[in-house]
């Protein structure tokens, strides 16, 4: 080690120094405060260039030679070492960490160098006292979007979960969400529980799975690495939920015991046993059965129940009892045509299938009153007159369609052409096909058969609709097309959605008539009772005072699987047109 006196413009910056980030402006402005008024308390440590050169490096003190060169000094003391042989590197990072805390983005810079030189996770975490977890967590950073990366750099970190959720995430979904979650100078704050939350991807990993590998290739599922997890259990994910959901069902099918029987799995990840039934949770008998469900991490899981003793015959002594012992009780359960993401998909798409016909289809001017009449029995409307109904707060969403009917003057005044294309607007603001609370119901269903909808639904050929069928449903697809089933599902489902590239394809529980037992049930339940407002206003009496009120109501859960796909007779279709007009 040699003291020497150099120009301090004469230095070079080590390209492996650790601190990259813009430094503190007050901290420097400290820094060349004390540097003029004593000079430089403790001279920056150099080593000679190792390219031949007779320049030096600067192992440590680049913010002191830099404030230095701001106070004018012409010359100042150094410390000459020798060079190491990563460069300084570790020398460094161990520096910077003990005079002044990087900060995480830097950190990780600086152990990515180190880790090109030959450093393992372990050597760094021991020589600078850190965890490995923490040196794993930041090598995370690695995978983040550059621009979040400078905001982390301002001391603004999401915690662990988080940053791996968004390290997960390609660069162009990060980007996406980060546009929309990005500090503003009214709020400099990142709310990284939120863009996270854009970004998750729910995983299923392969030490939940009950099926082998013949199913996974069958269902296309590619296993994916978390190299950032613990390295005792098996980090194996995909995120292609329903190929492994589908996966699940298929294994459960081909395991189940002989009284055993698939159900579904509630919100809570509970069994939805048959009715009846009652759960056991001790000792199971002969004569109980055995429900298997997935539970909500998609887990095979199973529960024995019992079901009640059915009732005995009293039929003559010696006969026989009657048909239909204990096992009618169960029927063994397969998983459904169409997952529940597939019948929410069919629930938007028949939406905006309904409402471009309603926008550009030939509508007769009496079958447009009839769907007015229609849309108005819908499951997501109430309307509150002061009659017999409940009243709610307002429906200003729909006065916009009658202002339309005013003149100028605050007259009702309106050509026929203005009034179609009002109730056509009205129209596609109540009628909804979609799974939530928006959902009209079988009305919806009804309307749209009569406007013919079927015409506009989108292709339903691609694969991510594709894959929300069941292996059974995907291959019944096949008909009519010249593909033939393959060994794989993967196979099927690229080979169909190939085929419907240029094609168009609508599954048969997609279309928007209604089964005939949806339609009785309905029109049972709706049957017209002969109300004393009715008569009163049939007879020309005087209506009761108070403003009708339309808004979407609070319980409108769909009553009208989606996976249904039976059809009306032409009698039957006939009778609810009627019964519409």
């Amino acid at each position: 080690m040699e003291l020497k006196f150099v120009d301090p413009r004469a230095l070079k910056e080590n390209p492996d120094k650790a601190r990259r980030s813009k430094s503190n402006p007050q901290a420097d402005a400290l820094l060349l405060a004390t540097i003029r008024a004593v000079g430089i308390v403790q001279p920056p440590v150099v080593a000679l260039e190792t390219d031949g050169g007779n320049g030096y490096v600067i192992d440590a003190g680049h913010r002191r030679v830099k404030q230095a060169i701001a106070a004018g000094l012409e010359e100042i003391a150094v410390l000459v070492i020798e060079r190491a042989e990563d460069g300084g590197a570790m020398r460094s990072l161990a520096e910077t960490l003990a005079h002044e805390q990087l900060n995480p983005v830097d950190q990780w810079r600086a152990i990515e160098r180190l880790v090109a030189l030959g450093w393992t996770e372990e050597a760094i975490a021991v020589a600078l006292a850190l965890p490995v977890r923490q040196i794993r967590k930041l090598r995370l950073l690695a995978n983040v979007l550059p621009a979040m990366l400078d905001h982390m750099a301002k001391g603004d970190m999401p915690n662990e979960q988080q940053l791996r959720t968004i390290a997960a995430a390609s660069l162009d979904e990060q980007k996406e969400v980060w546009k929309k979650h990005k500090p503003s100078k009214a709020d400099p704050q990142v709310s990284w529980w939120n863009v996270a939350q854009g970004l998750a991807k729910t995983r299923m990993f392969a030490r939940h799975a009950s099926f082998g590998d013949d199913l996974a290739r069958a269902y296309g599922i590619a296993w994916v690495e978390d190299l950032f997890a613990p390295a005792d259990e098996d980090c194996r994910y995909t995120t292609d939920v329903e190929a492994f959901l589908g996966a699940q069902q298929e294994w459960m099918a081909n395991n189940l015991p002989k009284r055993g029987v698939i159900v579904e799995g509630g919100p809570w990840g509970e069994p939805k046993l048959p009715a009846k039934a009652e759960r056991v949770y001790g000792k199971t008998g002969k004569s109980d059965h055995t429900a298997m469900y997935l539970d909500r991490d998609g887990k095979v899981q199973s529960v024995a129940y019992r079901m009640p003793e059915a009732k005995k015959s009293k039929g003559k002594r010696g006969e026989p009892p009657a048909a239909g012992d204990d096992d009618s009780l169960v029927a063994v359960t397969t998983r459904p045509d169409v997952t529940r993401k597939g019948i929410e998909m069919i629930g938007d798409l028949r939406t905006d299938a309904l409402h471009e016909a309603l926008s550009r289809a030939s509508i007769e001017d009496d079958t447009l009153m009839a769907l007015l009449v229609l849309a108005f029995a819908g499951q997501n409307v109430t309307v509150a007159s002061g009659t017999r109904d409940i009243s709610h707060h307002g429906a200003a969403s729909f006065g916009q369609h009658a202002v339309r009917l005013f003149n100028e003057e605050g007259r009702l005044e309106f050509e026929m052409d203005t009034l179609r294309i009002v109730v056509r607007s009205l129209l596609i603001d109540v009628l909804s096909c979609r799974e939530n609370r928006s959902a009209s119901g079988v009305v919806a269903r009804i309307a749209g058969d009569v406007i013919r909808a079927d015409n506009f639904l989108a292709n339903m050929g691609t694969e991510e609709f594709l894959s929300c069928l069941s292996r059974p449903a995907l291959e019944g697809s096949c008909e009519g097309t010249p593909i033939l089933p393959r060994q794989r599902v993967k196979d099927t489902r690229a080979a169909l959605a190939e085929h419907f590239r240029e094609d168009r394809f609508v599954h048969s529980s997609a279309l928007f008539a209604p089964d005939q037992q949806k339609l009785t049930g309905w029109l049972k339940k709706h049957e017209a009772v002969e109300q004393p407002e009715d008569n009163a206003i049939s007879q020309g009496q005087d209506e009761p005072d108070g403003d009708a009120i339309v808004e979407p109501a609070h319980d409108c859960i769909d009553d009208d699987p989606a996976t249904q796909d039976e059809t009306l007779t032409d009698e039957n279709v006939e009778a609810y047109k009627v019964a519409a007009e």
